[in-house]
């Protein structure tokens, strides 16, 4: 192997000298027998950057050989480079040798790892080998696995801006740049930049605004990120109130207004504007300057002996306040009382002087003579047909479970879609029969079915109307005297858009009159036909203005501190300021959207005694629609076959399809080609509470056949199906039938106790002193909302006189079917037992 004739043996233990010849290989420098060699210098780790080889070094004394291994073999003499020196420390001979690797060395290597060397080093008494060296081809790749993403964070935030380098050999190191200058823990103690390679800055300052940039690199190349921007920003926050300035009139009523900005802080980087009002009003009444009056005369006194007398009057009716003048003229008066009988020298005359005095009392003509009587009954006053008072002989509520307290009802008044003047009369003998007046109420309905008002009523105390049918509910506020009018309108919705895709959902409601004003908002309930799903549809309360044109007041999905909307499966529960025409209409947003439609089949004989008509109707899925469907049919004679079925109808653009099956057609026969019909997707979809509907007539063969059967099919194409059975007897002499439904009574009644669901108004009170009123420990209006879940939207609520009250309204309103006061009584109960945790006092359970 050696080219001085060196003889390698090759043993079990290693690699060592059997022998040498050749005047090249004697020991020209001195070694120390029986030491075995001793790395100085070891090779290491190497990376080998684009095709650049990379030298391995190995330094070892005494040593007298040294040759590298790569990978288990051994590399050739010839690629070796050798030098030997003396130690002058030590005096022992250094051997040194290098050798090259190349990239397509290390790249034709497959083995189970990385390509690696070793030094064997050679003495006297044996060898000794290296540390093995690794040598790997050195790279960094372009993209980073994860790069930084820009941020907004408030002021004393948390920052984090995550890095994932560029897979690389050696693994890159990370720094970061801030608008392009280097950043680092160690010069900033406010920032983190040593886990993970991520930048963490705990709280944010306004400073650490900018562009932030991750660079990886290692000893190939440099890689950057994308740029990072980082906002930080600041929320406004209101100043202090400035003082209340000054009465703006010198006298009466006028206004006062105190200020706030917001800068403190001012809103930086976008941050949000302050929430609230920067002004605040109110009311002040500055004293009017009042100028003083003379009291009535005194007394003239006794004639004295020079002939006078006096008298006095003061300035005191009134006395002048408020800056106000004082009275003109004297206040003393001096006269002769003698007629100049007296002497030049003040002396009386013969004769006695004598002073005669007339008292006069003059009567107030209005008081002893007066045509106008006191009005005993001011504020208790009622014009309209319809009115309330509370008294106390009303029936009891229940107590409320845990609330010891009796309380009075209320009222609840319903009405009917078609009553008349003479349904009242006849319930004159009722519970109000002392306060109505016939003719004043027929003339007051006959006004308000002439404009289509259903129902105006003045009163003193809160009331509530329900239209039977309709499923239009009102609540006004209490202790008022006004006339409400509700109006529901039948006609055809005047809502539409340019693209025509806005539907009605409900019937249009109008209360009113237009300058009715109340100190808290009405709380109004209206039914829908929609199957709500914020993904499918767009659904918005819209209002008439007074060129009849209709303006969006809110989307139901949104929060608004004007209007608050609540959307039920059925119902939408609206708080209403303003009186007006209002409706909910929908937009559909994909073809997934679903309005219910109610199907209804009727039947009734014809005029000949051998047809039978069926007429099946599709209208939206509201009391409201359906009423004109149960109207029409009972002036038909119509009789209801089968109990009235819902059908999900979607905005898919596919018709409705309704058709005829099972008829025995040995017994009956229908006319060809109309035992399926067809209603279009516009149709049925913007039919606007509008009925539609399709007859099918049959003939019987046989006055003998006195029964029919069938079913009628009602599907949309691509969609849902429904199917009406119909079994009913069609003899000659059947009468005419009203439907199930139009049965009830809903002439104009009063209900009270359990019927007339209302809120006690003795609780109401207590709940709404207890929850408007702030609290330590957050029992206040908010926390009721929540545990009656109406907890969205506080804002609205938060911009009331008295939150818990609005609260309690909605609630009402929302639970009219079921008039479960027990669920308002477990959620006092439930906010009684979180406070009595909360605060180490005894429960309140009046509360």
């Amino acid at each position: 192997l050696l080219s001085q004739c060196v003889i390698i043996a090759l043993t079990d233990k290693g690699v060592g000298f059997a022998g040498s010849t050749g005047d090249g290989q004697s020991d020209s420098l001195p070694s120390v027998p029986g030491t075995l060699p001793h790395f100085i210098q070891e090779p290491e780790d190497a990376y080998i950057v684009k095709s650049n080889p990379i030298k391995l070094r190995c330094r070892a004394a005494p040593a007298l050989q040294i040759f590298f291994k790569c990978n288990g073999e051994w590399v050739h003499q010839n690629e070796h480079l050798s030098q030997e020196y003396k130690d002058l420390n030590t005096g022992l001979k250094v051997r040194e040798v290098m050798i090259n690797v190349s990239r397509q060395q290390v790249e034709d290597f497959h083995g189970p790892e990385d390509y690696w060397c070793l030094c064997v080093a050679w003495s006297h008494l044996g060898t000794s080998k290296s540390r093995k060296a690794t040598v790997r081809i050195a790279y960094l790749r372009k993209n980073f696995e994860q790069d930084p993403q820009g941020k907004e964070v408030p002021i004393k935030g948390m920052i984090v801006l995550h890095c994932r380098p560029p897979e690389g050999v050696p693994v890159a190191e990370v720094e970061w740049l801030k608008n392009e200058e280097l950043v680092s823990s160690l010069t900033d103690d406010h920032i983190d930049t040593r886990a993970d390679h991520n930048l963490i800055i705990n709280e944010a300052r306004l400073s650490d605004s900018g562009n932030y940039t991750c660079l990886a690199s290692n000893i190939v190349a440099k890689r950057r990120s994308a740029t990072a921007t980082v906002i930080v920003f600041v929320n406004g926050g209101w100043s202090l109130w400035t003082e209340w300035s000054s009465c703006n009139v010198p006298c009466g009523r006028g206004v006062q207004k105190r200020s706030r900005t917001c800068t403190n802080p001012a809103p930086l980087n976008g941050g949000a504007f302050c929430e609230g009002m920067s002004v605040q009003k109110i009311t002040c009444n500055a004293l009017c300057p009042i100028d003083g009056g003379w009291d009535e005369w005194s007394e003239w006194t006794v004639c004295s002996s020079q002939c006078e007398r006096q008298r006095s009057r003061e300035c005191n009716s009134p006395a002048p306040r408020h800056r106000g003048k004082m009275c003109e003229g004297n206040s003393e008066a001096t006269e002769n009382c003698t007629d100049g009988l007296c002497t030049q020298s003040k002396a009386f005359l013969p004769y006695d002087c004598v002073a005669v005095y007339f008292s006069i009392s003059v009567g107030n003509p209005l008081l002893l003579n007066s045509s106008m009587q006191p009005d005993l009954t001011v504020g208790r006053t009622y014009s309209t047909p319809l009115c309330f008072q509370d008294t106390t002989d009303k029936e009891l509520f229940d107590p409320l479970p845990d609330i010891k307290v009796k309380v009075q009802s209320s009222f609840m008044v319903s009405l009917g879609v078609a009553e008349r003047a003479d349904t009242v009369e006849r319930r004159k003998k009722g519970p109000f029969a002392g306060r109505l007046h016939q003719e004043s109420f027929r003339s007051h309905v006959s006004q308000c079915e002439s404009t289509g008002c259903i129902f105006s009523l003045q009163g003193y105390n809160v009331f509530y109307l329900a239209f039977c049918y309709v499923s239009i509910s009102l609540f006004v506020p209490l202790s008022l005297s006004l006339s409400v009018c509700v109006c529901v309108s039948s006609g055809v919705f005047s809502v539409q858009t340019e693209e025509g895709c806005e539907i009605l959902l409900g019937p249009e409601v109008t209360y009113g009159p237009p300058g009715l004003d109340l100190f808290s908002p009405v709380a109004m309930t209206i039914a829908h036909c929609a199957e709500i799903d914020a993904e499918n549809w767009n659904i918005q309360l819209k209002r008439k203005t007074q060129d009849s044109k209709w303006e969006e007041v809110m989307s139901v999905e949104e929060e608004s501190s004007s209007c608050y909307c609540l959307m039920d499966s059925t119902s939408c529960h609206l708080l209403l300021d303003q009186p007006g025409s209002y409706a909910l209409v929908g937009e559909p947003l994909t073809q997934a959207a679903i309005k219910r439609l109610k199907l209804a089949v009727f039947g009734s004989m014809e005029v000949s005694s051998m047809d039978y008509s069926l007429r099946v109707y599709c209208v939206d899925d509201t009391p409201h629609a359906f009423q004109g469907v149960v109207a029409t049919e009972k002036s038909r004679g119509g009789q209801l076959l089968e109990e009235p079925k819902m059908l999900p109808f979607r905005a898919n653009t596919f018709s409705l399809q309704v058709s005829i099956q099972d008829v025995p057609q040995f017994l009956w026969s229908i006319k060809p080609f109309t035992t399926c019909q067809e209603f279009s997707f516009p149709q049925v979809w913007c039919s606007n509470q509008q009925p539609l509907h399709c007859a099918f007539s049959l003939e019987r063969y046989s006055p003998a056949t006195t029964q029919l059967s069938c079913k009628i099919s009602v599907r949309q194409v691509k969609g849902h199906e429904q199917i009406l059975q119909v079994y009913t007897a069609v003899a000659e002499t059947e009468k005419e039938s009203v439907p199930f439904f139009m049965q009830t009574d809903c002439t104009i009644t009063s209900q009270t106790g359990p019927k007339a669901f209302k809120i006690p108004l003795s609780i109401r009170q207590r709940i709404c002193a207890t929850f408007d009123t702030a609290n330590a420990k957050g029992k206040d209006w908010q926390l009721l909302a929540q545990k009656l879940h109406l907890d969205r939207n506080l804002c609205y609520f938060a911009k009331q006189r008295s939150p818990s009250a609005v609260i309690l309204s909605l609630w009402e309103a929302r639970h009219q079917d079921t008039g479960d006061l027990d669920s308002l009584a477990s959620a006092l109960e439930e906010i009684g037992k979180i406070h009595s945790k909360t605060v180490d006092m005894p429960t309140n359970h009046n509360c």
